[in-house]
Order: C-alpha cells, then sequence, then structure tokens
C-alpha cells in the first residue's frame, strides 16, 4: 500500500446520487461531442453532502444495474422528449429541440426504476417531464409561445402545505428560477401536482402512497442553491433521505 494513503480514512461518508449526463454535440473545450452535466447542478448535490455520480446514458436493459450502486437519483433538465412518447399520432410542434430518443429511453427507465424500487428521486425541469410521462401523463409540447414560456424568468410559486416539497423547501411560497417552454397537461398515473405558479401552470409533482422521497419540480433549483436556502434544502433533503437506512 502507497505510505502516503496507508493512514488515510474518509471524514465523510457521501451517499451516491445518479446524475445522467447530457449529450452535447460540441463543446468549447472538448472538441467534439460530449457528454455534460450542468457544473451548478453537480455543486449543489456535492454542497449537499452527496457525490454526484455523472452515469453516461446507455442501453436501458443495462440501468437496473448501474442504478443499484446508487442511493439516490437527480433526473436533471435537458432537451424536449419526443411527441411520440406521450402523444402517439400528433404533429410535432416546431418549437421542440434536442429530441434523442435513446437519451429518452435510458432517462424514462431510470424513473421507472426508482419510483418502483422507493430509490430517493429529484427530477428537474425535463426530469419532472420524463417521470410524468413515465406513469403515462402527458405534456403541453409548447406553452403558447415566447410570451407564455417561463425562460429566464423568475416568478413566485405556491406549494401545496404538508407536502413532499413544502417540507423540503422549508416554505409555502418561494420565487423559482425557471427555463422551460412544455409543461404537464394529464398528471400521470398517482402523480399529484404539488406547487402552481400564477398563471395555473404546474410546477411541481409527487407520488401519491411512493415508497421513498420523492419530488419533481419543473424549475431549476441548483441555478440559485448557492444562496438561496430554500432551493438548498432541496437538494440537502435528497442526499438526507439517499444516506438514511433503506
Amino acid at each position: 500500500m502507497d505510505t502516503a494513503l496507508s493512514g488515510f480514512r474518509p471524514r465523510v461518508r457521501r451517499p451516491l446520487i445518479a446524475l445522467p449526463q447530457r449529450y452535447a454535440a460540441s463543446t468549447s473545450a472538448l472538441r467534439y461531442a460530449a457528454v455534460v452535466t450542468a457544473r451548478a447542478l453537480a455543486e449543489a448535490v456535492f454542497r449537499a453532502g452527496g457525490e454526484p455520480f455523472m452515469m453516461l446514458p446507455g442501453p436501458p436493459e443495462g440501468a437496473a444495474e448501474r442504478l443499484g450502486r446508487c442511493a439516490g437519483l437527480l433526473l436533471p433538465g435537458g432537451g424536449d422528449l419526443a411527441p411520440w412518447r406521450y402523444a402517439d399520432g400528433a404533429e410535432v410542434h416546431g418549437s421542440v429541440y434536442d429530441v434523442d430518443d435513446s437519451q429518452d429511453a435510458f432517462d424514462l427507465t431510470l424513473a421507472r426504476l426508482a419510483l418502483t424500487g422507493g430509490l430517493p428521486t429529484l427530477a428537474v425541469c425535463r426530469g419532472l417531464q420524463v417521470v410524468n410521462v413515465a406513469l403515462g401523463g402527458t405534456l403541453r409540447q409548447d406553452m403558447g409561445g415566447p410570451d407564455a414560456y417561463h425562460r429566464h424568468k423568475t416568478h413566485p410559486v405556491r406549494v401545496r402545505p404538508g407536502c413532499v416539497l413544502a417540507r423540503a423547501l422549508g416554505a409555502e411560497e418561494t420565487v423559482v428560477s425557471c427555463y422551460h417552454h412544455q409543461c404537464v397537461d394529464r398528471p400521470g398515473r398517482g402523480l399529484v401536482p404539488t406547487a402552481w405558479a400564477a398563471d395555473g401552470t404546474v410546477e411541481a409533482l409527487e407520488l401519491d402512497g411512493a415508497d421513498g422521497w420523492f419530488t419533481a419540480v419543473q424549475w431549476h433549483p441548483e441555478d440559485t442553491a448557492a444562496s438561496d436556502r430554500a432551493m438548498r434544502g432541496l437538494f440537502e433533503a435528497l442526499v438526507r433521505a439517499a444516506d438514511a437506512p433503506r
């Protein structure tokens, strides 16, 4: 054994939080196609005491074994789900972007595995939409044009008292950072809305009778988690649940 490591003992045990990466056609530093993770998202998990596991999207049939190594799951934002997955036969709206069927298949599989197995799960933006579609729900392909989008916007949301989200945030009203042009149309099986924007947009979902800790938010809590106690609390709640005996 390396003598420099012989006396080493880890001071903190960080639960491993699966964080699926996103495909990118290019990045400025890597020259070629890449897989990426939002730095703010990984840092929010780490700041909360978790260890982000940057999970490469792969074949759905291998997802169970890979996810089984982890103590929690964070389904991140990203491009749009393929509309055929929730609106079979519908015309694809012109605003739909960055669809990747292999990434959809992987994310949907992770969502179903995590919810079935009671794995602590936080779903963010696209992640909320993945969970909704995984449980048979539908999405609005477009919220009605740029004036109706929740892009580059912060706005208040109202949270249902007593729900998982309200307990994590420590609040029943909060201001959130959004970047989405789609939203929930019909909630999936067992999913119930737990937060709303002033315009009525569903901003959060939870699962009735969930076996493990779970909440999904349409906004991006990582945008403000470094300075906003409520958003930081969301990541801390995920990590606490992941670190608890199961």
